[in-house]
């Protein structure tokens, strides 16, 4: 499983979000307790800026693992979408 995650870690990288998610829903279809492919699918979606599912994946890590790397990603996430939101505001 660790090469199948590194190739979908290079396809977010390479920008191929689409293919990685494809490749994470099937993972996740056959082993949803891992929480690092929830958090892999949440860095898919955010760089293609679906906040929504982004944290939804990073909560989803963060329920089978509290000290999951998406506790740090959830948290960044949210200050951005505050920081923008107050943006909204002040216009």
């Amino acid at each position: 499983m660790t090469k199948t995650k590194e190739t979908i870690k290079n396809l977010i990288s390479d920008g191929k979000l689409q293919e990685a998610i494809g490749q994470l829903d099937e993972l996740i279809g056959k082993d949803g307790k891992d929480d690092e492919l929830y958090y892999l699918r949440g860095n898919a979606y955010r760089k293609l800026c679906d906040w929504q599912q982004a944290l939804n994946n990073y909560l989803e890590a963060i329920s089978l693992n509290p000290e999951s790397p998406a506790v740090e990603a959830h948290r960044m996430l949210i200050e951005i979408l505050e920081f923008y939101n107050k943006d909204m505001y002040n216009q």
